[in-house]
């Protein structure tokens, strides 16, 4: 018989569908974490100053 350790005892949830391991995005990787504060998405002025050639 061998030698069993109380790790080899403890259950394993193979399954568990809890928080994820890593986040897709950190905190620093943002406008705030950078020390900016951005209202918004700036698509619409972005749109609006097109070059003309883009028509």
């Amino acid at each position: 018989m061998t030698e069993q350790h109380p790790d080899d005892l403890r259950p394993v949830d193979l399954f568990d569908e809890g928080l994820p391991v890593l986040p897709d995005q950190t905190s620093d990787d943002t406008d705030l974490g950078w020390g900016e504060w951005s209202p918004g998405s700036d698509d619409s002025r972005f749109l609006e100053d097109r070059p003309p050639h883009w028509e």
